[in-house]
């Protein structure tokens, strides 16, 4: 993995990338519905198409899917908090794996000396307790959790906020993300952009066809040839 030193600064995303955390928070909406009475029968990938492209999109698509959850509580921080303590509920019972190759990846990094700074939506509650459980993310020098600035994803704020902090002005700066919404904050920022995913949405293609981001399934099978413009 010689073609790390080529950058000074990497960027990585939290949930998807890192840790297989996605299905925990599909599970916890489930949970907010079932204990409002209400069935949502999404399937996994239903769930992240609705979760994964902007920051209002999943909301619009579970009121859509049940509009009696609308009329009975149409405030939607509420219904995220509930969602949220079903999350931690979730994650105090179950082992958070790393995705596929993202503990060598982190190594390598860390082998190298090189700068990585982890960009969630998660709180940080919720990312303290994920470390604890799990000593290789201890090995990331810095992280920027929900509490670290006011525009979520898509929105370039989140890893601004970690250039600003941390980048010098001559760093050449990386960054990997799982999702549409996360590409799309990337791309606005000067850090070349990283989809890693076994599903490449439409949307996405002609982005990776004109090299204006690179691609790989998974973070096991990063390479040179994969990144190089």
């Amino acid at each position: 993995m010689d073609w790390v030193k080529e950058f000074q600064l990497f960027l990585l995303d939290f949930d998807g990338l890192l840790v297989n955390t996605e299905r925990l928070h599909y599970e916890a909406y489930i949970n907010m519905c079932k204990g409002r009475d209400f069935n949502l029968d999404w399937s996994f990938g239903e769930f992240c198409e609705a979760a994964h492209y902007d920051s209002k999109m999943l909301r619009v698509k579970l009121y859509e899917a049940l509009p009696e959850l609308l009329k009975q509580e149409p405030d939607w921080s509420t219904l995220y908090t509930e969602k949220k303590k079903h999350y931690i509920t979730l994650l105090k019972n179950s082992e958070i794996q790393l995705m596929p190759g993202a503990k060598e990846f982190l190594y390598e990094l860390k082998k190298q000396d090189i700068k990585r700074i982890v960009v969630t939506h998660s709180p940080r509650e919720q990312v303290q307790f994920i470390k604890l459980q799990n000593k290789d993310l201890q090995t990331i020098e810095h992280w920027i959790t929900r509490e670290d600035y006011k525009l979520s994803k898509p929105h370039p704020e989140p890893y601004l906020t970690a250039i600003s902090r941390f980048a010098n002005k001559s760093d050449r700066i990386i960054g990997f993300e799982d999702s549409p919404r996360g590409i799309s904050s990337l791309l606005g920022t000067p850090a070349q952009a990283v989809l890693v995913n076994t599903n490449i949405v439409p949307k996405l293609k002609p982005l990776i066809k004109e090299k204006k981001i690179s691609y790989a399934p998974s973070l096991k099978d990063i390479t040179l040839q994969t990144l190089s413009k």
